[in-house]
């Protein structure tokens, strides 16, 4: 996995996808059979929650510069 802070949010919503669909096959593709690689699906799953959370802490950050430069009524 390439370095979160580094790419743009376009590269990881498609990497989202992708790791949501490989899940998606990890899960059904061997549905009744014993898997070989039982980790693998936690490993996708932590993965899609790291590119989430710094998905949430950038538009935390820019939700916050945008209140930030607003003036205030009075």
């Amino acid at each position: 996995m390439s370095d979160l802070k580094t790419q743009n949010v376009e590269d990881m919503k498609k990497e989202i996808a992708e790791k949501r669909e490989a899940l998606r096959v990890f899960r059904f593709g061997e549905s009744g059979s014993r898997s070989r690689n039982v980790r693998e699906g936690r490993s996708l799953r932590r993965s899609i929650a790291r590119i989430l959370t710094e998905l949430s802490a950038r538009t935390r950050s820019a939700d916050k510069g945008k209140i930030a430069s607003t003036p205030k009524k009075m």
